[in-house]
This record gives structure tokens, sequence and C-alpha cells, in this order.
């Protein structure tokens, strides 16, 4: 098929420009292991892992077969009062990788309604403890946590909300963890963790800690470009959590799933929170899926709050857990443990910073991030921000490379399966083009 501007234009892209990609389209025909190819035949590595959801690497036999076979023996059963086994299989299996105590697990579709999820949670929760004072919630500058309404009312990011003004109220942001006194560090900065952190100490004492329902936080702010916490704040903001009876949420639909080397960032950071909100690499992309893991605490004072038979919780949605996405996601599970991927990551991260940061000569390069298989390059803005950055992308892609870009940081986050080779190869690729970039 010859693709042109009018035959793509039915379709409204998500998070694109609609109309300069309908004229020079790059569209994905082919993908397998650490590779997609286009339409014209070209190779692409893969360096975001898609969205950051191919952990495992493109086009994996076991997980295609696994939705096959579901899909042959039972393709779809209501969700509500109804269920089916591959749900309560793959919530035991999340359980085993999440921080101890964090049990239960409520599924979704996506990585957005995993924020809206938790907001509710956590809005039950204080209902069933009688705290229905707890009004209020704290998100953070630069912060992205999904496109419905909860996550835009969450986000930290201008472009995400400013043409959505009818967001909820009651929400309290502190400022974003990058501070220039720790550019060019790998991993976590020495700088201003503690201090950071204490913005939550100080809207408890504006606001009443009393009317705080939650905290929302990614553990690496990843979307916004790979904004590493520095040394000790995290371990602030939970102390402060636990002084004044909030919740403390990890945001981990990027960094769960080995991309820190660990299963979540709760265990890379050693600080666990009581609500994880997860999707991604759950099901290595093959099929959508999300879900929200809590304390057993919550989960106990939530059910237990309500008459028996009667509905706990009033939330859910038409596919929560559908049979074909738990498959998918078993396979997954089994795929991480059979070829030990958590702690390949781990051990292959060294190699994977050190080659990252080895560009930091390149006169167009201002700042290099990164933690585990997860890093972002800043580059000069040219004119407006994020036009050098859209432009970038498409070079890249044509240069047999693709990374995500938001606004003017390239985000790298390699599939698990990836090797040193690969690795040379993607920071080959980014060398050779950025080396054409004038200031």
């Amino acid at each position: 098929m010859q693709f042109t501007a009018n035959s793509l234009e039915e379709h409204w892209m998500p998070f694109s420009g609609n109309r300069d990609f309908k004229e020079d389209p790059r569209l994905v025909v082919k993908s397998e292991g650490c590779y997609i190819w286009d339409h014209k035949g070209g190779k692409i590595l893969d360096g975001s892992s898609g969205l950051f959801n191919v952990a495992c690497g493109h086009g994996r036999a076991e997980i295609a077969e696994a939705v096959h076979q579901q899909l042959r023996t039972n393709d779809y059963s209501a969700p509500f009062q109804l269920g089916h086994p591959g749900s309560f299989q793959l919530a035991h299996e999340i359980a085993q990788f999440t921080p101890d105590g964090i049990n239960h697990v409520f599924f979704v579709n996506s990585g957005s309604e995993p924020i809206d999820t938790a907001l509710k949670i956590a809005m039950a929760y204080n209902n069933a403890r009688g705290e229905n004072s707890r009004m209020r919630f704290v998100s953070r500058e630069r912060a992205y946590h999904g496109v419905n309404i909860g996550g835009v009312s969450l986000s930290g990011l201008v472009k995400n909300r400013d043409v959505f003004p009818l967001t909820m109220p009651y929400v309290v942001t502190m400022r974003h963890t990058w501070l220039p006194e720790n550019r060019y560090k790998i991993g976590q900065g020495v700088h201003g963790g503690v201090e950071l952190a204490n913005d939550l100490e100080r809207i408890c004492q504006t606001y009443g800690g009393s009317t705080i329902a939650a905290v929302f936080v990614e553990p690496i702010a990843g979307s916004t470009g790979c904004l590493v916490p520095p040394e000790g704040y995290l371990e602030r903001l939970r102390r402060i959590c636990d002084q004044h009876g909030i919740l403390l949420v990890f945001d981990e639909v990027i960094c769960g799933f080995g991309r820190l080397g660990t299963p979540f960032g709760a265990q890379a950071f050693g600080v666990t929170p009581d609500i994880i909100t997860m999707a991604k690499a759950m099901t290595n992309g093959a099929q959508p899926m999300g879900a929200v893991a809590v304390k057993d605490e919550i989960y106990d004072t939530v059910v237990n709050s309500a008459p028996d038979n009667a509905i706990e919780f009033f939330h859910g949605y038409t596919y929560s857990g559908h049979p074909a996405a738990c498959a998918a996601g078993l396979a997954t599970m089994e795929i991480y443990r059979k070829e030990n991927l958590f702690e390949r990551a781990g051990e292959l991260s060294s190699y994977f910073l050190d080659a990252v940061f080895d560009l930091r000569d390149l006169e167009v390069v201002t700042d290099i991030r990164g933690y585990g298989l997860l890093a972002a390059i800043d580059v000069h803005m040219d004119g407006a921000p994020g036009r050098r950055g859209t432009a970038l992308q498409k070079k890249l892609f044509w240069n047999g490379l693709h990374i995500k870009f938001t606004g003017d940081a390239g985000i790298i986050a390699p599939p698990l399966v990836a090797d040193r080779g690969q690795l040379d190869e993607l920071v080959a690729i980014l060398r050779q083009t950025l080396e054409q970039e004038t200031v």
C-alpha cells in the first residue's frame, strides 16, 4: 500500500503532530527482538522499548501463544461478581515482586487508569477510617501521571493541562528533583534531597497534614526526562508521610518490572510506599493492562468496613483483568523469572550508563541523567521549547534509532534483553546524529 497524507487522514493520532506526521509518516510494519522495521524497509534499533513497555524484546512467541490459547479457551468473562483463574494467578505473581506487605492487586487497562484508581482507593481508605478531612493530594512539578482527569490534575507538565482547565481541586505541587548542581551525575545526586522533600513538610504546615490524603511521586520521573531523586529524598518523603498519616503512592508505570535493576523502584531505593501503580512492562506491550497494588492494611480497612455481602469498592472497568491480558502478563512474568531479566538489567546498568554519559562532550548536550537502564539527554533549545527534540526524534529514526523525546529531553530505555553490542550501536547512532547539531 502506498501511504499518503490523505490515506492516513482518518486516524487522529495521540500525542503527535498529526499534520506533520501525515506528510512524512514513520510507520512500523514489523518488530522482533530489539529492532523494529519501517514501511520503507529500514531497520531501527528500539532504544526506548516502544514506550518503555517492551522490556523482554519484541515478538516473544511465548506471550503470543499464551494469548492465542486463552482467546480460544475463554475470550472474555465479566469482571463484576464473576472471575476467571488468570486474574487471581497474575495477582499472586505480581505480589511476589512487590515489597513485603503489598499483596493486593486491582487490575485496570492502561498506565493512566491506575492513577485515578489510586486516588479513589485513597479516598475510600480515609473514609473507612473516619478521616474525611483528608481532601488534598500532593504531586510535583514536571510530574506525569497519565491522561485521565485525575492524572491530569496531578500533572506538573503545563502542556498536559493548559487546555484542560477543569481539573480536580485541592492538588498542591512540590518542586521537581532536577537541580543544576547535580548535572551529569550518574545515579543519585548528592545535593538537595532532604531540602526538596521538605516541601511536603511545608505543605503540611500550611494546610495541615490531617487534610492531605496522599502524595504521588514517580521514584524516577520518567516521561519528563529521567529525573533521578537526590540522595535522601524518598526516605524523607516516607518519614513525613508517616508523621502525618499520609499515604505515599509510587507511580511505577515506567520504573516497574526491572527497569532499575530491581522489580520496582521501591526496592531500588529501599523505600516502601503504601500504594504502587504499574502498567507498561506488565504484559511486554502485547496487551493493554495496568494495576494498583496496595498494602494489606489498606485493602483490609476498605473491605472490612462494608456490610457483609456488599460491594466494598464501587470502582472497576469492563476489561479489568481481561483474560487475554492476564495470559500475556503471566507469560511475561515467566520470562522475567526464567531469564533473570531484572538481575540482568542491574548487571548491564554500569556499561549502559558509562556509554551514554560519554556523550557529554557534545556541544549540543546540556545534561545527562541516568539510573539502571533508564537515561535522558538534554539538548540545547532551538528557538521554541521542543522544536529541536521533535526534529531529532525524526532524524534519529531515519538514522536507525528510536527513542522518545519529551520537549528537548531524549529518553533512552533499551529492552532488558539488549546486549552490549546493541548498546554500543545505540550510542554510536546518537553520537553520529548529535554531532551534526549546532548550538
